[in-house]
Protein backbone atom coordinates (compact mmCIF):
# COMPACT_ATOMS: atom_id res chain seq x y z
CA UNK A 1 0.00 0.00 0.00
CA UNK A 2 3.01 2.23 -0.44
CA UNK A 3 1.86 4.86 -2.37
CA UNK A 4 -1.46 5.59 -0.69
CA UNK A 5 -3.05 8.81 -0.88
CA UNK A 6 -6.23 10.24 0.92
CA UNK A 7 -8.11 13.24 0.08
CA UNK A 8 -10.70 14.42 3.11
CA UNK A 9 -13.38 16.87 1.90
CA UNK A 10 -14.99 18.73 4.18
CA UNK A 11 -18.19 20.67 3.34
CA UNK A 12 -19.70 23.58 5.60
CA UNK A 13 -16.75 24.67 7.79
CA UNK A 14 -17.49 24.99 10.92
CA UNK A 15 -16.51 25.49 14.23
CA UNK A 16 -18.37 23.93 16.67
CA UNK A 17 -16.93 20.46 15.67
CA UNK A 18 -17.13 19.18 19.28
CA UNK A 19 -20.04 20.09 20.24
CA UNK A 20 -23.12 17.76 21.16
CA UNK A 21 -26.17 19.98 21.50
CA UNK A 22 -28.67 19.47 18.53
CA UNK A 23 -28.22 23.23 16.91
CA UNK A 24 -24.43 22.92 17.52
CA UNK A 25 -25.05 20.07 14.93
CA UNK A 26 -26.41 21.56 11.87
CA UNK A 27 -22.95 23.91 11.78
CA UNK A 28 -20.87 20.40 11.57
CA UNK A 29 -19.16 19.75 8.33
CA UNK A 30 -19.83 16.74 6.15
CA UNK A 31 -16.86 14.29 5.73
CA UNK A 32 -15.52 12.66 2.84
CA UNK A 33 -12.90 9.80 3.33
CA UNK A 34 -11.26 8.51 0.66
CA UNK A 35 -8.82 5.81 0.51
CA UNK A 36 -7.08 4.28 -2.09
CA UNK A 37 -4.94 1.72 -2.47
CA UNK A 38 -1.61 1.49 -4.96
CA UNK A 39 -1.99 5.23 -5.67
CA UNK A 40 1.29 7.51 -5.91
CA UNK A 41 1.49 10.60 -4.70
CA UNK A 42 1.38 12.26 -8.02
CA UNK A 43 -1.40 10.12 -9.89
CA UNK A 44 -3.91 13.11 -9.73
CA UNK A 45 -3.95 16.03 -12.05
CA UNK A 46 -4.17 18.76 -9.13
CA UNK A 47 -0.75 17.23 -8.23
CA UNK A 48 0.36 18.63 -11.01
CA UNK A 49 0.50 14.75 -13.05
CA UNK A 50 1.40 15.37 -16.81
CA UNK A 51 -1.29 13.64 -18.33
CA UNK A 52 -3.40 12.30 -15.61
CA UNK A 53 -7.34 13.96 -15.80
CA UNK A 54 -8.91 13.63 -12.64
CA UNK A 55 -11.27 16.48 -12.65
CA UNK A 56 -13.48 14.81 -9.24
CA UNK A 57 -10.54 14.31 -7.28
CA UNK A 58 -9.18 17.78 -7.97
CA UNK A 59 -12.61 19.52 -7.27
CA UNK A 60 -12.12 17.15 -3.75
CA UNK A 61 -9.16 18.80 -3.67
CA UNK A 62 -9.86 22.29 -4.16
CA UNK A 63 -13.03 22.55 -1.70
CA UNK A 64 -11.89 20.03 1.09
CA UNK A 65 -8.49 18.95 2.52
CA UNK A 66 -5.63 17.78 0.33
CA UNK A 67 -2.74 15.79 1.93
CA UNK A 68 0.27 16.83 0.05
CA UNK A 69 2.58 14.82 2.47
CA UNK A 70 0.77 11.59 3.57
CA UNK A 71 2.35 7.80 4.02
CA UNK A 72 1.04 5.05 5.37
CA UNK A 73 3.53 3.60 8.51
CA UNK A 74 3.48 -0.17 7.18
CA UNK A 75 3.82 -1.29 3.56
CA UNK A 76 0.70 -3.39 3.84
CA UNK A 77 -2.68 -2.39 2.97
CA UNK A 78 -4.81 -3.67 6.19
CA UNK A 79 -2.27 -2.36 9.01
CA UNK A 80 -2.32 0.69 7.08
CA UNK A 81 -5.99 1.04 7.04
CA UNK A 82 -6.28 -0.17 11.04
CA UNK A 83 -3.77 3.02 11.18
CA UNK A 84 -6.36 5.21 9.67
CA UNK A 85 -9.18 4.63 11.37
CA UNK A 86 -7.68 4.26 14.84
CA UNK A 87 -4.53 6.90 14.47
CA UNK A 88 -2.64 4.06 16.11
CA UNK A 89 0.33 2.03 14.72
CA UNK A 90 -0.05 -1.90 14.13
CA UNK A 91 1.81 -2.45 17.42
CA UNK A 92 -1.10 -0.37 18.89
CA UNK A 93 -4.35 -1.69 16.99
CA UNK A 94 -2.93 -5.59 16.03
CA UNK A 95 -3.63 -5.55 12.32
CA UNK A 96 -0.27 -6.86 11.22
CA UNK A 97 -1.32 -8.67 7.59
CA UNK A 98 -3.41 -8.76 5.44
CA UNK A 99 -5.35 -11.91 5.93
CA UNK A 100 -5.96 -11.30 9.60
CA UNK A 101 -8.39 -9.48 12.38
CA UNK A 102 -10.02 -6.26 12.91
CA UNK A 103 -8.44 -3.32 14.83
CA UNK A 104 -8.05 -4.21 18.32
CA UNK A 105 -11.12 -3.30 19.89
CA UNK A 106 -10.17 -1.30 22.85
CA UNK A 107 -8.61 1.44 20.32
CA UNK A 108 -12.12 2.83 19.12
CA UNK A 109 -12.14 4.42 15.19
CA UNK A 110 -12.87 7.71 14.35
CA UNK A 111 -16.48 6.97 12.69
CA UNK A 112 -17.34 5.66 16.43
CA UNK A 113 -16.44 9.14 17.83
CA UNK A 114 -18.21 10.85 14.91
CA UNK A 115 -20.91 9.62 15.50
CA UNK A 116 -21.32 9.63 19.36
CA UNK A 117 -20.76 13.91 17.95
CA UNK A 118 -24.35 13.13 15.96
CA UNK A 119 -23.01 11.98 12.74
CA UNK A 120 -24.31 9.53 10.53
CA UNK A 121 -21.44 7.17 9.33
CA UNK A 122 -20.99 4.92 6.32
CA UNK A 123 -18.44 3.17 5.05
CA UNK A 124 -18.79 2.15 1.55
CA UNK A 125 -15.77 0.19 0.18
CA UNK A 126 -12.81 -2.95 0.88
CA UNK A 127 -12.47 -3.23 4.47
CA UNK A 128 -9.96 -5.62 4.06
CA UNK A 129 -9.27 -5.83 7.70
CA UNK A 130 -10.53 -9.88 7.94
CA UNK A 131 -12.07 -12.05 5.84
CA UNK A 132 -15.64 -11.18 7.23
CA UNK A 133 -17.95 -9.21 5.99
CA UNK A 134 -20.78 -7.89 8.65
CA UNK A 135 -20.88 -4.08 9.51
CA UNK A 136 -18.56 -2.97 12.36
CA UNK A 137 -19.07 -0.54 15.46
CA UNK A 138 -19.26 2.65 14.07
CA UNK A 139 -21.44 2.66 10.74
CA UNK A 140 -25.40 3.17 10.48
CA UNK A 141 -25.03 2.16 6.98
CA UNK A 142 -22.32 -0.51 5.66
CA UNK A 143 -21.64 -2.03 2.14
CA UNK A 144 -18.54 -4.41 1.67
CA UNK A 145 -17.45 -7.62 0.92
CA UNK A 146 -15.20 -10.26 2.26
CA UNK A 147 -11.37 -9.93 2.34
CA UNK A 148 -9.23 -8.92 -0.94
CA UNK A 149 -12.57 -9.13 -3.07
CA UNK A 150 -12.92 -9.11 -6.70
CA UNK A 151 -13.43 -7.15 -9.94
CA UNK A 152 -17.20 -8.52 -10.47
CA UNK A 153 -19.20 -10.95 -9.14
CA UNK A 154 -18.84 -9.77 -5.24
CA UNK A 155 -21.13 -10.91 -2.67
CA UNK A 156 -21.97 -7.41 -0.95
CA UNK A 157 -22.66 -6.96 2.63
CA UNK A 158 -25.36 -4.35 2.53
CA UNK A 159 -26.70 -3.64 6.29
CA UNK A 160 -25.89 -6.97 6.85
CA UNK A 161 -28.09 -8.84 3.66
CA UNK A 162 -26.44 -10.32 1.23
CA UNK A 163 -26.50 -8.79 -2.04
CA UNK A 164 -25.23 -9.79 -5.33
CA UNK A 165 -22.74 -7.65 -7.69
CA UNK A 166 -22.84 -8.13 -11.09
CA UNK A 167 -21.14 -5.16 -12.43
CA UNK A 168 -17.51 -4.03 -11.74
CA UNK A 169 -16.99 -3.37 -8.55
CA UNK A 170 -15.81 0.40 -8.22
CA UNK A 171 -18.95 1.36 -10.57
CA UNK A 172 -21.15 -0.79 -7.84
CA UNK A 173 -19.79 1.20 -4.73
CA UNK A 174 -19.47 4.44 -6.14
CA UNK A 175 -23.30 3.94 -6.95
CA UNK A 176 -23.99 3.28 -3.34
CA UNK A 177 -22.14 6.17 -2.29
CA UNK A 178 -23.97 8.11 -4.55
CA UNK A 179 -27.06 6.99 -3.03
CA UNK A 180 -25.86 7.70 0.26
CA UNK A 181 -24.71 11.37 -0.71
CA UNK A 182 -28.32 11.91 -2.48
CA UNK A 183 -30.43 11.28 0.29
CA UNK A 184 -31.91 13.78 2.58
CA UNK A 185 -29.67 14.24 5.54
CA UNK A 186 -31.06 15.72 8.79
CA UNK A 187 -27.40 15.43 10.61
CA UNK A 188 -23.84 16.34 9.50
CA UNK A 189 -22.66 12.81 8.20
CA UNK A 190 -19.33 10.94 7.44
CA UNK A 191 -18.56 8.52 4.54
Amino acid sequence: MAGLSAALSLHKHAAAFGQNNTGALKNKPNIIFILTDDQRHDAMSCAGHPWLKTPNMDRLAKEGVRFRNAFVTTSLCSPSRGSFLTGCYAHSHEVFRNTGNDPNPSYPTFPQFLQKAGFKTAFIGKWHMSREDSPRPGYEHWVSFSGQGRYGNNNLNVDGQNVRSETYITDELTNYAVRFLKKEHNKPFML
